[in-house]
């Protein structure tokens, strides 16, 4: 019944089992927790499961640099590929000052901040920073995502994916980039950098499978701050294809409210199913590339469709595949009615995460209600 969902795929030089892929997500858990639940999901069918910012520099959090961060990510695609499913590295690289916010840490942990206000201080940094940034440091950064590269492959990624958001997505913004020199002004200036990170990539690992993940920000009404508005679409997505990449991951830019790149069903403007489709509409239009879709996709019928009429090539979940880890292997199995849909309630995803509590869904607590009733019962007399 969901033909195209379940066909093969070849993206670059890997290929995909099925057309579904994990979109990068903050999950906020403990390590053992996170390994359960990334291997869940490969377990229930999805083809390829992408980590979100890893660090491509030397970092104090887990980076593939130290030991200790190696053997994580290590963990991580084990994991991953002992379940079925291919492992991709969202190599990230912060646009924030955040030394300018240690002040704020011991409020933000006591809860006085909370992380959206928190998010607001760290956003605000961003264009002072970039603009800033000398030519040497931009050479160490970009020259830094290809020795990233190369370690993650060792750490056993099949695929990389640059996070064309934070410092790419800032250079690529003419709100955040207020340079003067080659890495500002114009739209070509502005994609600079970003190619250069790809570029770095390509050269280190010339047979890597590289996705970038190509923000978008929207005029009329306005939303995201970082990324390209999609008048700059044909400046950047051939220079982008030059530079190296070998597929888009089209989504709304970031750097505005979580709420707007995690939207609830009962969003003024991104409600509907396969909300951030009309901006791969816009990329397909200038490439032949595979560009993967995300943004509220849980029907098998919706992105079956999708699928199937070529309007994109790939789709991306995170809380349909949090909700339902067998989305795939129900599709697959001629069990779609029994696929439990994320209701875009956002409360114990994006909820949890703001809370550090660590991202979960809804279904988990109506789960272990269920199994504590049911459990009840058995043992009244």
């Amino acid at each position: 019944m969901y033909e195209t969902i379940n066909s093969p795929f070849k993206l670059g030089n890997v290929t995909l089992k099925n057309r579904i892929i994990f979109a990068p997500t903050s999950m906020g858990l403990k390590e053992e927790e996170y390994l359960e639940k990334l291997g869940a999901i490969a377990r229930g069918g999805t083809a390829m499961i992408i980590i979100g910012d890893v660090p491509v520099l030397k970092s104090p959090f887990l980076s593939l640099y130290s030991r200790k961060g190696f053997l994580h990510y290590r963990r991580i695609t084990e994991a991953i590929h002992e379940n079925g499913a291919l492992a991709a590295a969202q190599l990230h690289m912060s646009d924030s000052q955040f030394r300018s916010l240690i002040k704020y840490l011991p409020r933000m942990i006591t809860g006085k901040i909370k992380p959206d206000e928190m998010r607001v201080l760290l956003n605000d940094t961003v264009s002072g920073y970039i603009t800033g940034l000398t030519d040497k440091r931009i050479s160490e950064i970009t020259q830094g995502f290809g020795k990233a590269a190369v370690l993650a492959k060792k750490a056993g990624f099949d695929v990389i994916q640059i996070h064309g958001d934070r410092m790419c997505g800032s250079f690529s913004s003419s709100i955040y980039n207020q340079r003067t020199d080659q890495y500002g002004g114009s739209v070509e200036n502005r994609a600079r950098f970003a190619c250069e990170a790809v570029a770095a990539v390509r050269k280190a690992l010339p047979d890597m499978t590289i996705d970038y993940k190509l923000a978008v920000r929207q005029e009329d009404p306005h939303y995201g701050n970082a990324g390209v508005l999609k008048e700059e679409l044909p400046v950047f997505v051939p220079l982008l294809e030059q530079a190296g990449v070998n597929s888009f991951h089209v989504t709304l830019a970031n750097h505005s409210d979580l709420s707007d790149t995690i939207p609830p069903a009962s969003h003024p403007y991104f409600h509907g199913q396969g909300c951030f489709l009309p901006f791969c509409d816009e990329v397909s239009r200038l490439t032949d590339l595979p560009v993967c879709g995300v943004g509220r996709l849980c029907s098998p019928d919706f992105v079956e469709e999708q699928l199937k009429s070529g309007r994109i090539q790939l789709a991306a979940m995170s809380r349909q595949l949090i909700a339902d880890p067998e989305w795939v292997k129900k599709t697959a199995s001629g069990a779609g009615s029994q696929i439990f849909t994320c209701t875009g309630c956002n409360r114990e995803c994006l909820g949890g995460m703001q809370a550090h509590k660590g991202v979960h869904c809804i279904r988990d607590r109506i789960k272990t209600t269920n199994e504590s009733l049911s459990h009840e019962r058995k043992v009244l007399p």
